[in-house]
C-alpha cells in the first residue's frame, strides 16, 4: 500500500487519450446511450477480457440471451472502471447480476492494492445498483511461463476471496480453468498472446459463468428472503 494508506488503484481516472483518437471517450459515452436505450438483466463491465468476448460466437450463445449488456475497454485498470461507472455507466439501468472482470492491468499496483481497487467498484456498485448481485471474476495467469505478474493475480485472486465475503451480494468466481500445464506454460491455444483468450479459452471460462448467472437469475426475491431467514 501506498504511504498512509492511500490506494492510487481507488481512485477513479478518465483514461488518457494517447493515441489521439478519442476512443476511450466514444466507447464510453455510447454505453451510456446504452443505459438509456436498453434494459439489461446482466452487465458485464471490465477490460479487454470483457470486450473481447463479445467478438466471440459464445456471447451470442450463452449471454445475449440472458439479456446481457458488454461494456468492456481494452486496457482498462480498476481506475478507469471505477471512472467510467461514476459517470453515468450505471445510471437508468437496473441489472439483476453485474459481472466485474478488471485488474490484469494494473502494472504499477501491488496485489493489495489492485484488490483494493476492486474493493472500491463493488462499494459503488454496491450503492448504485443495491438489488444488484455482483460476481467478481478471478484474474488469469498470463505469460507463456512463470513470471511475476502471473504470481501477482494468484495473490489477487487468493486475497479477493477473503476480502469480498463482507459484501452483500457478492460472489468471487475463480475462472482460471487450469490454463497453466504441469510443466509451468500457458497454451497458444488457450491465449493466443498469452494474455487474451481464444475462443476455445473463453469456452472454459464462460460456462462456469453462465451456470452462475443462470442460478442467480432464477432465484427469486422470496426464495433469498428464504435463505437469508
Amino acid at each position: 500500500m501506498s504511504q498512509e494508506g492511500f490506494n492510487s488503484a481507488a481512485v477513479p481516472l478518465c483514461a488518457e487519450d494517447v493515441q489521439g483518437d478519442g476512443r476511450w471517450k466514444s466507447l464510453h459515452s455510447r454505453f451510456v446511450l446504452d443505459c438509456k436505450d436498453k434494459e439489461p438483466d446482466v452487465l458485464f463491465v471490465g477490460d479487454s477480457m470483457v470486450q473481447l468476448l463479445q467478438q466471440y460466437e459464445i456471447w451470442r450463445d450463452l449471454f445475449s440471451p440472458l439479456h446481457a449488456l458488454n461494456f468492456g475497454i481494452g486496457g482498462d485498470t480498476t481506475r478507469h472502471v471505477l471512472w467510467r461507472l461514476e459517470n453515468g455507466e450505471l445510471e437508468n439501468i437496473k441489472p439483476k447480476v453485474i459481472v466485474l472482470w478488471v485488474g490484469t492491468n494494473n502494472h504499477e499496483h501491488t496485489a493489495e492494492e489492485v484488490v483494493g481497487g476492486i474493493e472500491a467498484i463493488v462499494q459503488l456498485i454496491n450503492v448504485q445498483q443495491p438489488q444488484a448481485k455482483v460476481v467478481v471474476l478471478g484474474l488469469l495467469p498470463r505469460g507463456e511461463k512463470p513470471n511475476p505478474l502471473r504470481e501477482k493475480n494468484a495473490e489477487v485472486n487468493l486475497l479477493l476471496k477473503r476480502s469480498l465475503l463482507k459484501f452483500p451480494n457478492m460472489q468471487f468466481l475463480n475462472v482460471d480453468a487450469e490454463f497453466v500445464h504441469s510443466d509451468g506454460t500457458i497454451s497458444h491455444h488457450d491465449m493466443f498472446d498469452y494474455l487474451h483468450l481464444t475462443q476455445i479459452g473463453y469456452a472454459k471460462v464462460c460456462k462456469p459463468v453462465y451456470d452462475l448467472l443462470v442460478q442467480l437469475l432464477e432465484e427469486t426475491p422470496e426464495e433469498k428472503q428464504a435463505t437469508l431467514a
